[in-house]
């Protein structure tokens, strides 16, 4: 039972409200979602109305490219990858998009790629289905895996892939 680690925390802690929740059977997401918009500001609105994001689609691209990377690579994810769209060309009915997978070690590379790159083919293809249906046209999607040691701690190429301090 969690109850005597929340009332622990209670003590030590000033929270607004202590949810138990469990990820993994979804107990108690409906009652912690209602708990967070309860506590949510009111305010003016940021951007108007009919935009749902600040984001671009290169942004989404990469997002939903990195999500099939960790679904299918698990516990072997190496933490230091990121992903850079490297070209995006949209010619109205097909959109070309080809991303370089960033790792800091040839081991990591291997992983990513997989055995006679399965791993890699795996990748592309989901990816490509949740990008069509993103877009609403057809994908080509090209992927490469390039090793850049230390990318993590260059912060140049932080900010080149769009990670911002």
């Amino acid at each position: 039972s969690c109850l005597p680690f929340l009332h622990d925390a209670s003590i030590r802690y000033s929270f607004a409200e202590l949810i138990p929740v469990s990820a993994l059977k979804s107990t108690n997401m409906d009652v912690l979602e209602d708990a967070i918009i309860k506590l949510l500001p009111e305010g003016e609105l940021i951007y108007p109305e009919d935009q749902i994001t600040d984001r671009s689609e290169r942004f989404f691209i990469a997002e939903i490219i990195r999500e099939k990377l960790t679904r299918i690579l698990s516990k072997e994810l190496p933490y230091a990858l990121t992903i850079e769209i490297d070209s995006y060309e949209d010619t109205g009915q097909l959109v070309s998009v080809s991303a370089i997978i960033w790792v800091e070690r040839d081991s990591q590379k291997r992983i990513v790629i997989g055995d006679k790159g399965m791993v890699l083919k795996k990748v592309g293809e989901r990816a490509r289905v949740d990008i069509e249906q993103m877009l609403d046209k057809k994908v080509f999607l090209n992927l490469w895996v390039k090793v850049k040691s230390g990318w993590s701690d260059n912060e140049r190429m932080i900010n080149t892939l769009g990670y911002y301090n």
